[in-house]
């Protein structure tokens, strides 16, 4: 049996996972998430705001302390889409260092979607083949096609708080949504020039926006992993969930059961982009993973 850490800081959230791996099984000793919003700002400025980093900072001491306690033996951190957009990627790389004792890795596109593909799928089970997988991330979102491993993929810069900084600021206005859709439109043209969807069986998403809106979708009192994880959530109650986020207030959304406040104000524009997928490729449902890059992150590291 090996104990590893596995931190995934992403354009919103950092996150850890403590396992231990023994014969291919991976088994959850600690799982953690803070909203912390290092990509605050980026798409605007290219850099990396000196409070995000802060706040960031803050939850990996947290974290180191956790995998001390834990006495995990391999540690690995992954950085996504704010810090491979940032100019002064180096603050964050030099923080890390300092903190953990390794090397963050800015990983590329490829590598993300990879790492995504392979904690979405590992485990999960009565999915026919080949799926796609669609990581609905802060600042991008992945796009995976494959069976036992990755036929193709792109990374396209639409995540949630990309677009709501972009257009959605200062509320969901027709106008502003309408300029939020023809962005990730653009992007989906993208993303069917890179990978065959049409193969594809059955749609898999992950991350913050799809759990949470699964969680709604499903009318849950709270948030509840065991029953998001696998659920099945139909197409046209993708659709009913994004126009009633877009339509609420900060107030009505904050109020919703299963919303972690850290996503409140950024899970329209995610919900959004999900619609627009599901939409696009007419894919009738959405499978829901509660594993994703961490659990990737993590399973790369066993001997």
């Amino acid at each position: 049996m090996t104990r590893v850490a596995a931190i995934d800081c992403g354009t919103n959230s950092v996150r850890l996972l403590i396992a231990d791996i023994s014969g291919g099984e991976l088994s959850d000793v600690e799982r953690r998430m803070e909203i912390v919003r290092l990509g605050e700002g980026v798409d605007r400025t290219g850099r990396l705001a000196p409070e995000a980093l802060e706040r960031t900072f803050t939850a990996m001491r947290g974290y180191a302390k956790l995998i001390k306690e834990n006495a995990a033996s391999r540690v690995r951190v992954v950085a996504t889409s704010a810090t491979r957009d940032a100019a002064n990627r180096v603050d964050f790389v030099d923080g890390v260092r300092e903190i953990f004792g390794v090397e963050p890795e800015v990983v590329t596109g490829s590598e993300e979607a990879h790492l995504s593909f392979v904690g979405a799928t590992t485990g999960l089970t009565g999915v026919a083949a080949p799926v796609l997988v669609v990581d609905i991330g802060g600042g991008s979102t992945e796009f995976v096609l494959g069976s036992a491993d990755v036929d193709s993929a792109i990374s396209v810069d639409i995540g949630c708080v990309r677009l709501t900084e972009r257009h959605l600021s200062s509320g969901a206005t027709p106008q502003a949504v309408a300029a939020a859709v023809a962005d990730i439109e653009a992007a989906l043209d993208r993303v069917s020039g890179a990978v065959a969807v049409p193969e594809a069986r059955a749609l898999i998403g992950l991350a913050g926006s799809v759990t949470t809106v699964a969680g709604i979708a499903l009318d849950l009192p709270a948030y509840d992993p065991a029953r998001i994880h696998g659920s099945r959530i139909a197409a046209e109650r993708v659709r009913e969930v994004s126009q009633r986020l877009l339509a609420m207030t900060h107030e009505q959304r904050a109020a919703i059961p299963v919303m972690h406040p850290g996503r409140v104000d950024v899970i329209g524009a995610g919900a959004l982009i999900l619609d627009r997928v599901v939409t696009r490729y007419a894919f009738p449902e959405v499978i829901v993973s509660e594993h994703d890059i961490l659990d990737g992150i993590a399973r790369s590291l066993t001997p």
